[in-house]
């Protein structure tokens, strides 16, 4: 890993705020410290509307990555190929700052991301946790409305109805994937450490 990607992936203390960020704080990616119980229980508080408040933090902080490593970017004039590019280059930061282990496998019509060891499987016996799996899907959706790639999510696979694992499928909304991008295999990418 090179000097400048460890730099950028490293979580920065500012002092006199006592607020972490993510890389430089110039890039101002603050990061909020919460442990997966504290959004498990966060529906008692919330109520009835607590499943679109976690989706809606989800995407926000989803969008947040894709905006902060790369500002100013007009994604719909981009083609596809670089988008999947960020795409895995994304899963590839959350899978460094703890997520589990993320892939993504991108087929003709829908995109695959599996997270294996994901925050909710320390959580298996609790029927609440199914609300860190809305963070998960909010992440993605955000990540992907971001890069102007309209999809429409699932959850096919959760370690929480015994699965070995997440798998949360995306079917593209009006476009297909060239023969040339569908992977033949689930993959990540080593995308951040060109930058």
């Amino acid at each position: 890993m090179s000097k400048r990607l460890k730099k950028d992936l490293q979580i920065m203390i500012d002092e006199k705020t006592g607020q972490l960020y993510f890389g430089d704080k110039k890039k101002d990616l603050r990061l909020l410290m919460l442990r997966p119980i504290d959004l498990i229980e966060f529906s008692d508080f919330a109520g009835t509307n607590a499943d679109d408040i976690l989706v809606w933090v989800g995407k926000t902080i989803g969008r947040n990555y894709v905006e902060k490593f790369f500002s100013n970017k007009d994604w719909s004039s981009e083609p596809i190929a670089t988008r999947k590019e960020v795409v895995l280059g994304n899963l590839e930061a959350l899978e460094l700052m703890g997520f589990g282990e993320i892939t993504g496998y991108f087929k003709k019509n829908s995109i695959l991301i599996t997270v294996i060891d994901s925050l909710s499987s320390e959580e298996k016996d609790n029927i609440m946790a199914k609300n860190l799996c809305l963070l998960y899907q909010g992440l993605f959706s955000g990540m992907f409305e971001t890069l102007k790639i309209d999809v429409d999510v699932e959850e096919i696979e959760c370690v929480l109805l015994g699965h070995k694992r997440c798998v949360f499928k995306f079917d593209l909304i009006g476009e297909t994937l060239d023969d040339k991008l569908i992977d033949s295999k689930e993959s990540v990418s080593d995308f951040l450490s060109t930058l």
